[in-house]
Parts: structure tokens; sequence; C-alpha cells
């Protein structure tokens, strides 16, 4: 089994945060419903108000893809808009993971 692996940080402009963690919580339900979703987590680094822990999985590209457009068109989308995205894409097989 394969599956698309998202992992990074995410940095928000200080003039954002507020509407961001409103919008996160709608954000991870929404995306968490998603067909394909296997994993979904943003956290808060406490250490770094401003800074998100991401990490994602989905089952194929085309879920991945699915989320990224949905995501981009979303409230979430609008308010996170810049900001800074530090991620790593990757695609893994069952082997890989074990």
């Amino acid at each position: 089994m394969k599956k698309i692996v998202l992992s990074g940080h995410l940095e928000v402009p200080d003039r954002d945060l507020d509407a961001v963690r409103r919008a996160l919580p709608g954000h991870v339900e929404a995306t968490r419903r998603e067909t394909g979703c296997i994993t979904f987590e943003i956290t808060e680094d406490p250490a770094q108000p401003g800074s998100f822990v991401v990490y994602e999985e989905f089952s194929s590209w085309e879920a991945f893809e699915y989320h990224q457009q949905r995501a981009g068109d979303s409230r979430w989308g609008q308010v996170a808009a810049a900001s800074q995205r530090h991620y790593a894409i990757e695609e893994i097989t069952a082997d890989q993971d074990a």
C-alpha cells in the first residue's frame, strides 16, 4: 500500500495568528472527513507561538490533491494564505513504513 505523507511546519504572521487559530478546528475537522485522509494533525508549538507542526497522510495522490484544492478554497486557505510553509511531501510504500 502506498500513501502520501506531508510533514513540516507552518509559520503564521502575527497579524494572521488569531484568525488562523479560530479557523484551525474547522479545517482539521473538514480534512479528517475527506475520503482518503488517513492522518491529519496541526498543532501549535507552545515554545514558538505562530509556528505549527503539520503532519498529514493520504491514501493517494488524488486524495492529497483534492485536499490541497479544497483547503485552498476554504476559509482556512484565506486566513493562512500569507503563512510560510516548510513542508516535505513524499510517497511511502508499506514496506518503507515497517
